[in-house]
């Protein structure tokens, strides 16, 4: 670890306030937050400080451009009480993706893994002790220029937070085949983790939640046939005891937990397929009895079985009690991060805090 983190802790912890059988997603925060400025083509002042508000210029770009991505991962406790992370560097390596793709500046990342380790470090007594609940970890950096011009932004500020979570999903969803609205198309910026593609989603989103459903499965237009993801996590479709999931194509996320469980049944001889699926192909399989199970795969979400899809009038009911492979595969992912059972690939890091921070 190369980079001089400056460190200011809390002067007293929120952490006793905090009632962890009640969380909401997303609502809770840890004590401190890690902060670095992109300023002179250089980044620079990396600290850790008490999570707080921050001013920003009312002409800063990333207000009126949109230039802001962001990434999602977790830490977790294992079985001896330690700290960890599951495959740390994809999550600096994706970021990069989406700072080129949106003409922002690229992170080192070493200085994304230093700190990532300071602040979870400090705070990871936050991190809920029992299976299915974790340090959700918010990685960000937005534009900072107070420039009001169509170009990329000269100064940045990176920053990363953390909530106390549990499960996100508490039952199998049921997903809408999106006929109308498009998340992203080839050559767009879909695989980026922009913030820009979740607000074009939330009209959507909104309007199948009215309808019943738990979240929107996206196609790419312009007929509407191809499957591309859901809007909350890559999926995945058990086609007569086949695993299959819509290939990268530049319209979806490179999803770390979608890589890491196709790796994952790969290991274990179980043949998985990444090619274009269309929307036919899933009806007539369900028609026919070889739709055997559908599951979703994200940060958050980890595994959710999907118990429904609706195609127009038809609705594709699914048993999750006989989804077998999304029941093995979240168990043993969730196995590799508790630690009892085997990392065959070496994906779990320990948190490690800096010399100069224990010091």
């Amino acid at each position: 670890m190369q980079h001089n983190i400056r460190i200011e802790q809390v002067t007293q912890s929120r952490l006793p306030s905090v009632n962890f059988d009640e969380l909401q997603f997303g609502r809770t925060f840890t004590d401190h937050i890690f902060i670095a400025d992109y300023k002179n083509e250089q980044w620079q002042d990396a600290r850790v400080v008490p999570f707080d508000y921050f001013s920003i210029h009312p002409a800063a770009m990333v207000l009126h451009y949109g230039q802001a991505i962001f990434e999602g991962m977790k830490a977790f406790k294992n079985k001896d009480g330690e700290a960890v992370f599951f495959r740390p560097e994809m999550h600096a390596k994706r970021l990069n993706l989406s700072a080129e793709r949106m003409s922002m500046a690229t992170l080192p990342e070493e200085l994304f893994l230093e700190g990532l380790h300071t602040l979870v470090g400090l705070d990871q007594d936050w991190i809920p002790k029992r299976k299915g609940s974790s340090l959700y970890i918010r990685p960000f950096m937005i534009a900072m220029d107070e420039f009001i011009g169509v170009s990329p932004s000269q100064t940045y500020r990176f920053m990363i937070f953390c909530c106390p979570v549990n499960a996100y999903y508490s039952h199998p969803v049921k997903l809408k085949v999106e006929q109308q609205y498009v998340r992203a198309i080839p050559g767009g910026a879909g695989e980026a983790k922009a913030a820009g593609n979740y607000a074009a989603a939330l009209l959507p989103d909104q309007l199948a939640k009215s309808e019943g459903y738990d979240q929107v499965m996206w196609m790419e237009a312009p007929d509407f046939k191809k499957i591309q993801e859901v809007g909350t996590m890559n999926i995945f479709f058990v086609i007569d005891d086949k695993v299959v999931t819509p290939k990268i194509s530049g319209a979806i996320l490179k999803g770390i937990n979608r890589d890491s469980i196709i790796k994952l049944l790969r290991h274990q001889g179980k043949e998985v397929e990444e090619r274009d699926i269309y929307i036919d192909e899933l009806v007539e399989a369900y028609k026919n009895g070889k739709l055997q199970e559908a599951f979703g795969a994200g940060t958050a979400a980890v595994i959710s079985n999907v118990s429904q899809i609706a195609y127009g009038d038809l609705r594709m009911e699914l048993d999750v009690d006989k989804a077998t492979i999304a029941k093995e595969t979240k168990a043993m992912v969730e196995g590799i991060r508790f630690g009892d059972v085997e990392d065959p690939m070496g994906w779990i890091e320990l948190v490690q805090m800096p010399a100069a921070a224990m010091a």
